[in-house]
């Protein structure tokens, strides 16, 4: 299906359909995007010794084409389409970049973006996710995202006072007034942090970004030795596992389209330092889930919210990332892990709803778990290899 054959089922109004938990969605999604992904930025771009000029133009690069791609699918669609910058592609380029010059690097950057433009585009992305049973993708997802439930209650440990404040927070709100559970819980994080002294934001100045143009440098060993590697990461480890995001929270959005635009974005964004835009996983669960709006219709807001943010931070560059930087870790991920919350609840759910396909969804679900990677690729691709595996073996018609 066609991005142009495509229409909405209902003409809705962004500013009618907008509500303070899904503006708090929108934001504590960049916020938990930036908040610990971004160190894997820094040592990647240490690694290949770029300088703050190129740096700068990276992060503009990464948050404009996450931004624009954002909020245009979002409105086009009316369901919470997030996109974002390749996590996994990151870590990639944090081992492997420093082994090729800054233009053929580049070069790869756009073979990949052209790789995954044509896997859109083909429709070969969306036959494939319409195989895919319900009940795995269901418990891919909720292997990746619970690490993040689990790591709310490690920092009871770690930092006792602000995780303690702000789960209590979180429950109570979630008694009294549960639209507005997570707002609570950050605002009540920021207080708790303000008072034990860890905000520090005085070495945060405002800057804004000067996009730096490189002209690619297409070479044989950096095209197989990098684009080709990050291609894969970026269509297992985050187009999939995103595209699995939304199915499991109901939405069906023609997955084509969504993997051919980021795509093109990320090739027409290359030559700035872009290494690739795709569809988010982590923050998409928390603008896709029940703690953005109770409507799932109204959703949709939250990504949007998520789009114009990332904007900013492209703008300003460096100087927002430190922002970002600067809120203590426990609180970043505490109030990530209770924002997901109910996509967990809801994972785990539909993963188990169909006994023929428990045990292959179980297998997923470990598997994903396990944080097992072959290859260079995470355990979020081998669980739903795995899974798919397990289904074809224990559902299989015997003759």
């Amino acid at each position: 299906m066609s991005i142009a054959a495509y229409t909405p089922t209902a003409s809705r109004s962004l500013f009618k359909d907008a509500s303070l938990s899904a503006v708090t969605a929108g934001l504590v999604a960049v916020a938990v995007s930036f908040g610990g992904p971004a160190a894997i930025i820094f040592q990647a771009a240490s690694a290949a010794n770029l300088s703050p000029a190129q740096l700068s133009s990276w992060i503009w690069a990464i948050c404009i084409g996450s931004g624009v791609t954002g909020i245009w699918l979002s409105l086009r669609y009316r369901d919470p389409v997030v996109t974002a910058w390749s996590t996994p592609g990151v870590a990639l380029l944090a081992t492997g970049w420093a082994a090729y010059p800054y233009p053929e690097a580049i070069g790869a950057f756009v073979a990949a973006g052209a790789l995954i433009t044509v896997a859109g585009a083909s429709g070969v992305f969306q036959a494939m996710m319409d195989r895919i049973p319900r009940p795995i993708v269901s418990a891919m997802l909720a292997g990746i995202l619970l690490r993040f439930g689990v790591d709310v209650f490690g920092y009871l440990a770690k930092a006792p006072l602000l995780a303690g404040v702000m789960v209590a927070a979180y429950l109570a709100a979630k008694r009294l007034t549960p639209r507005y559970a997570i707002v609570c819980t950050l605002f009540s994080g920021f207080v708790a942090a303000w008072a034990q002294g860890a905000l520090d934001f005085s070495t945060v100045h405002a800057s804004l970004a000067t996009p730096v143009f490189t002209p690619p440098v297409f070479t044989p060993g950096a095209v197989v030795g990098l684009g080709l590697p990050l291609f894969l990461v970026t269509m297992t480890g985050q187009n999939a596992t995103g595209l699995g995001v939304m199915r499991a929270s109901g939405y069906h959005t023609p997955g084509n389209p969504l993997v051919w635009v980021t795509g093109l974005a990320s090739t027409l964004l290359a030559p700035f330092g872009c290494h690739g835009v795709n569809l988010a996983a982590i923050t998409a669960a928390i603008c896709t889930g029940p703690e953005s709006h109770p409507d799932p219709a109204r959703r949709y807001v939250a990504a949007v919210v998520c789009g114009v943010f990332y904007l900013l931070v492209g703008v300003f560059g460096a100087a927002l990332v430190g922002l970002f930087t600067a809120l203590p870790g426990a609180l970043i991920a505490v109030v990530s892990g209770l924002a997901l919350f109910g996509a967990i609840a809801s994972g785990l759910s539909q993963a188990m709803e169909d006994a023929t396909r428990r045990e292959a969804a179980l297998v997923t679900l470990l598997l994903t778990i396990s944080g097992v990677s072959f290859f260079g690729i995470g355990s979020a691709f081998w669980g739903l290899i795995g899974g798919l595996l397990a289904d074809r073996i224990l559902t299989r018609t015997h003759p």
